[in-house]
């Protein structure tokens, strides 16, 4: 455990833990991704979640919903409940396979490619403007230290797609 004095006499030195500082700046982020989740709903009518699935679907030009949710880390269900929103908003179209009637094939339609050509990135500019100014060894850093997190907090199992937003993971994926 690190310990760090507080100018105090050394009859009343207190221990410092970096829990609370830690559990502070994981808080701020929580409320920045919140903000920025908001902002993204409000200005281009899409959520982080559907946004990464619209772009990932463009980038593989077809892609099945099980792969998909597989290459995005969340449930195929979480998926399907995206796919719906998207579906509605005429960005995507789904058939299934011929031979595999089970199988549902994702493709963009071109009004998605085209909104995919001005969407912002699901990233906060801020942050990726940012990260893009370190160096390696500076991101490298961070991805590791940000890892290191996940395993302490023994979430490694829990699914995550690259995406910033915050709130319950169900709810905030499904809107």
């Amino acid at each position: 455990m690190t310990t760090k004095t507080t100018g105090q006499t050394d009859d009343s030195k207190k221990e410092y833990k970096h829990d609370l500082d830690i559990l502070e700046s994981l808080r701020r982020i929580m409320r920045a991704v919140d903000i920025h989740s908001r902002q993204l709903k409000q200005k281009y009518n899409i959520t982080a979640p559907q946004l990464v699935c619209l772009l990932t679907i463009i980038d593989k030009q077809m892609i099945t919903v099980a792969k998909l949710a597989r290459e995005i880390h969340l449930s195929p269900s979480t998926v399907v409940g995206i796919l719906d929103r998207l579906e509605e908003k005429g960005l995507i179209s789904r058939e299934r396979d011929d031979k595999d009637r089970r199988v549902v094939k994702v493709t963009a339609t071109a009004k998605g490619v085209e909104f995919s050509k001005s969407a912002p990135s699901p990233l906060q500019d801020k942050l990726g403007n940012s990260l893009n100014q370190l160096s390696d060894l500076e991101q490298l850093t961070i991805s590791v230290s940000l890892r290191r997190i996940v395993e302490l907090m023994e979430a490694e199992e829990i699914d995550a797609a690259p995406i910033l937003q915050a709130g319950h993971i169900e709810e905030s994926l499904n809107k």
